[in-house]
């Protein structure tokens, strides 16, 4: 039986549980791909071990604007967040851990660069 202090901790989640990092670049097609297309050139050529995602111009998946991914390793999560703080140019970044968890991974492990916009968390079916 655990006594109350115990049971008050929240359990510790292993960081090697993170298989890789997602950058999600939010843009308008009308007004700002301009941008994103500068900022994944600018990316392509200063982190060649980045995978870069495919153009969605249409909403997909949790996303509630038009978005390009950028995945990368947990090896240059050091060197490349710093980077994409200050070079996004005003553009939106939602940053979150691949875990396997996509729920938890896109709300209680992301982190939101300029504005936080409402995913719709609900494509990831009903939670427990």
């Amino acid at each position: 039986m655990q006594d109350k202090a115990s049971a008050a901790k929240p359990s510790s989640r292993d960081p090697s549980a993170i298989k890789d990092y997602h950058a999600h670049i939010y843009y308008d097609p009308a007004k700002t791909r301009g941008k994103a297309e500068r900022l994944r050139e600018r990316v392509a050529a200063a982190f060649p071990q980045a995978k870069l995602g495919r153009w969605h111009d249409e909403l997909v998946g949790p996303h509630p604007q038009s978005m390009f991914q950028i995945a990368f390793p947990v090896a240059m999560l050091a060197s490349f967040v710093p980077w994409l703080m200050l070079n996004r140019d005003g553009l939106t970044v939602l940053l979150h851990p691949e875990t396997g968890d996509d729920y938890t991974d896109h709300s209680a492990h992301a982190a939101w660069f300029g504005a936080v916009l409402p995913l719709r968390l609900d494509v990831f079916g009903k939670r427990k």
